[in-house]
């Protein structure tokens, strides 16, 4: 019996490296580091900040080099809109962003001998703005609403290792209320 189970051990050893071998490029699940350019624009008038976050998902490999892909992210910016002054007749008003959640797929293709992946990317996104009042006694919270919306964008990744890589990204987020975002992000992930 003994030398069943060592035999069995042995051949799964032996067969490991040949079932990694057999996984495609850019396929199973990955988690991935985010920050990147983020502006928000709403009634004609719009601000610039830094968008940070987390997001992951599962990669599936289609025909040929086709991939396809469920993924999720939440994340924040500092991105922040200011009137007014500090003063009981001019109290400053801001609106800030807060807390942005997504949730879609995507599709794509890998290039360059399996070391890139060109993909397009759709799905829900809700966001939170903060708005929030000073009039020199200190600031008070006013209202948060959570924004409802549509993200599409584009993106490419580039393998470092066989289990990790870096990415960039442009997406273009439609909320309600006349309110949108437009992105560039950078990552860097790990695929499992």
């Amino acid at each position: 019996m003994r030398s069943i189970v060592v035999a069995a051990l042995l051949a799964a050893t032996a067969a490991s490296p040949a079932l990694a071998q057999d996984k495609a490029p850019f396929s199973g699940a990955h988690v991935e580091g985010l920050a990147g350019w983020d502006r928000v624009q709403a009634n004609n008038s719009h601000d610039d900040g830094v968008n940070y976050g987390v997001a992951g998902g599962y990669d599936f490999a289609g025909s040929g080099n086709t991939r396809f892909g469920i993924e999720g992210e939440v994340a924040d910016s500092n991105t922040r809109d200011c009137v007014g002054s500090t003063t009981v007749a001019n109290p400053r008003l801001c609106v800030k962003t807060d807390r942005d959640l997504y949730i879609g797929g995507r599709v794509g293709t890998v290039v360059g001998g399996g070391k890139a992946m060109l993909y397009a990317k759709a799905g829900y996104t809700n966001a939170r703005a903060k708005l929030t009042e000073d009039a020199g006694t200190g600031q008070t919270t006013l209202d948060h609403k959570d924004l409802n919306g549509a993200r599409v964008g584009v993106g490419a990744e580039y393998a470092l290792a066989s289990n990790s890589y870096i990415k960039t990204e442009y997406r273009y987020s439609n909320y309600q209320d006349g309110v949108s975002r437009n992105q560039v992000v950078a990552g860097f992930g790990m695929r499992f």
